[in-house]
């Protein structure tokens, strides 16, 4: 068995493979695999010419993040003991890989971990998706060193640390894939949005741990396959929001969040409504109906059973409360 593969998943991302294979290629030590989502630009014939080394594995049909990565993983099972899962639009920095991978060798206890996920826009600043390690707060709300809500904060090494974390970031995640396989894979419902989280929480339920390692650095561009401002990533924000935790809550504490989060969610609505945003006003109430239909379908993974409710959700505070009542934007404030 081979110690690691970099799996990138592809969608339509020919720039992006132009641009951000080159930084991956130049600064990594382990095996590269691309997978292609079913692209309809020219990803395909310029792997093939510019980047024929490359392994290329080439799905049928586009079944977004968590089918491109099950379907894909499912194919190398056994040949790899770490999955790297990196997004297509990020530039890596030197020893990157190894540093991960030596990491986890001597954390066996931990089925994932992320690096520090900075901005590659603003490089100085941390990137919204994972930034410096991520949690979730007792309504089910993620939020992350270095990230909460839409207040990004600037990277002057304070989160340098390795420590646990509720979960870590899809954009780049080291999985051990031996978890990964042993818990089903990433939960088929979900399509794409905060599946790693969902997964995360799984891994935590079978008794692993999760991590962040600060002293690795990424810069991720974000957004370049489904734009932060595209309604259907509203969608998939609150849909898969109530599934996760749906899958990891017993149902009585589950019907008790989910109540508040109907006002809650109702209230965002609202807010986009008055900026102007009637089809994310919209996608709020069309994520709550497909939830309802979704939460009824079959996961296509064995789930481990809730011994408490303590056990089984992070409870931190809310970092609603915290944020818009008590004006704590840092994570250091909180």
């Amino acid at each position: 068995m081979q110690k690691a593969a970099i799996v990138i998943l592809n969608y339509n991302g020919e720039d992006m493979l132009r641009t951000f294979l080159p930084s991956v290629l130049k600064h990594s030590h382990y095996s590269i695999i691309v997978v292609d989502n079913a692209s309809q630009d020219d990803s395909l014939p310029f792997l093939e010419n510019d980047y024929p080394q490359l392994r290329l594995i080439e799905l049928k049909e586009n079944s977004g993040y968590v089918g491109g990565y099950n379907q894909s993983l499912r194919q190398i099972k056994g040949e790899f003991e770490f999955y790297i899962l990196l997004n297509s639009d990020i530039k890596v920095s030197p020893e990157w890989d190894l540093n991960l991978i030596t990491w986890m060798e001597e954390h066996s206890n931990f089925a994932a971990i992320q690096p520090k996920i900075l901005s590659y826009q603003n490089q100085e600043y941390f990137d919204y998706a994972g930034a410096g390690g991520g949690f979730v707060d007792s309504l089910g709300y993620p939020y992350c060193r270095g990230r909460i809500f839409s207040s990004i904060e600037k990277d002057t090494n304070q989160y340098d640390d390795p420590i646990e974390v509720d979960w870590a970031s899809g954009a780049c995640m080291v999985l051990r894939s031996s978890c990964f396989h042993e818990i089903g894979g990433f939960d088929q419902r979900f399509f794409a949005h905060m599946e790693e989280i969902d997964l995360c929480w799984r891994f935590k339920r079978e008794g692993y741990k999760i991590g962040y390692l600060g002293n690795v650095k990424i810069w991720h561009v974000g957004g370049a396959t489904l734009s932060r401002t595209n309604p259907f990533k509203t969608h998939l924000n609150f849909r898969n929001n109530l599934l996760m935790l749906y899958n990891n809550l017993k149902k009585e504490r589950f019907l008790i969040i989910y109540f508040v989060r109907l006002g809650l969610d109702f209230l965002a609505a609202f807010s986009f409504l008055l900026n102007g945003k009637s089809d994310d006003s919209k996608e709020v109430f069309r994520a709550h109906l497909a939830f309802h239909k979704l939460k009824n379908i079959k996961q296509n993974y064995p789930l481990a059973p809730i011994l408490s409710n303590k056990d089984s959700n992070p409870l931190r505070k809310s970092i609603l409360w915290d944020y818009y009542i008590r004006g704590k934007k840092k994570f250091s404030d909180l």
